[in-house]
């Protein structure tokens, strides 16, 4: 007969068992759904093209040797909760493609402002509307920053985990945009982040809520949906970036801004 403290060690082993199991799936899903930085470099990695690889690998280095971060140049957040809302399908289509429509990005280190293009991607401006009306970038932290080879700020997640999602994805647009030319997202880009993973064509028009701001002409493949551009807050991301990043999360990936950057308030207005 087991007695109960035999039983008591058994089911606590087998309880750990079940934590470690979920754990590792965890990592892996994360590890699936990392986005636009690891993406590039498995890009590049694949093609042999050595500047796209070079700007990925570049960035992770150069961070995880910078010196110590300065103090956080940025405002405490306002009160309240990220979002956990998720939607089974993307939103029906009600964006004016002939309209002009802008966001304002009111943020814990300055207000950020972006003129969206609809003509160009209305799926996914007619997506960040949405999420924006429906308070879903509201309180969430911007998760990623990388200032060497690309130069980016990375928004859109709730989580701040780089793996969080709106429960459905969004069809890429505009790849062919004159603007990238020459394998370059100029300063000022607004694009959407994916998992696609530059080998198998079934991880395109993987696009959800995350997305990226350019603030200094970056080097990537034409694989990410620009859908907008900066016209105000420029320098509110160059104080982000100057303060820098922590080294790569060994989980994630992410290398995270020293600036607390949270997203207090996200709105979206037609014009």
């Amino acid at each position: 007969m087991v007695s109960k403290d035999q039983r008591r060690r058994q089911l606590a082993r087998e309880k750990f068992e079940r934590q470690q199991q979920r754990r590792s799936v965890a990592r892996r899903k994360t590890r699936r759904r990392n986005v636009i930085v690891a993406s590039a470099v498995a890009v590049a990695l694949a093609a042999g093209v050595a500047a796209y690889a070079s700007a990925g690998l570049t960035g992770g280095d150069e961070v995880a040797s910078a010196p110590p971060a300065p103090k956080n140049p940025c405002a405490a957040p306002a009160k309240g909760t990220p979002s956990k809302k998720t939607w089974k399908k993307e939103p029906a289509m009600s964006v004016d493609t002939s309209a002009s429509y802008a966001a304002k990005l009111s943020t814990t280190c300055g207000t950020i402002e972006l003129k969206l293009d609809p003509g160009k991607a209305p799926h996914t401006v007619n997506s960040f509307a949405f999420l924006a009306g429906q308070g879903y970038f509201d309180h969430s932290r911007c998760h990623r920053l990388v200032d060497a080879g690309i130069h980016v700020l990375q928004c859109g997640d709730p989580t701040a985990t780089g793996s969080g999602n709106p429960g459905y994805t969004l069809p890429d647009e505009n790849l062919k945009d004159p603007r990238l030319k020459g394998g370059v997202y100029p300063a000022g880009t607004v694009a959407m982040a994916n998992s696609y993973d530059g080998k198998d064509e079934k991880t395109r028009n993987s696009g959800g809520s995350q997305f990226f701001l350019v603030f200094q002409d970056s080097r990537l493949p034409p694989n990410y949906t620009p859908f907008g551009t900066i016209t105000g807050g420029v320098d509110v991301l160059r104080k982000i970036a100057d303060a820098g990043a922590t080294a790569p999360d060994p989980q994630t990936g992410n290398t995270a801004p020293h600036a607390h950057v949270v997203i207090d308030k996200a709105a979206v207005t037609k014009s």
